[in-house]
C-alpha cells in the first residue's frame, strides 16, 4: 500500500507550486529525497534548489535520507536570501 504524505512549501517553493500545502503519496520506505525529486519532475523549476533545500518532517528538522510514514508532514524550506 502506498502511503499519503502531507507537503509543506516555503517562500520560493510556494510561489513555483501555487500552494504552501499538497498532499502526495509516496511507496513504501520512500524518504524526504524520494518526495523531492517528485515535486522536481512535477515543478522542474524547483530543482534549482537541489543542492540548498532545508527539509522536515513533522516540523523537526531531517535529513533528505530520513525515512518516512504514512500521514507524515514533509516541509521543504529553500535557503534564506537577503534583499
Amino acid at each position: 500500500a502506498r502511503m499519503r504524505v502531507t507537503v509543506r512549501l516555503f517562500a520560493r517553493l510556494r510561489d513555483i507550486a501555487g500552494s504552501g500545502d499538497l498532499s502526495r503519496e509516496a511507496p513504501p520506505g520512500a524518504t524526504v529525497a524520494d518526495v523531492w525529486r517528485g515535486l522536481v519532475v512535477e515543478f522542474p523549476e524547483m530543482g534549482r534548489y537541489d543542492s540548498s533545500i532545508s527539509s522536515a518532517v513533522n516540523a523537526d528538522y531531517a535529513k533528505m535520507s530520513a525515512g518516512l510514514s504514512d500521514g507524515d508532514e514533509v516541509a521543504f524550506l529553500p535557503p534564506v536570501s537577503g534583499g
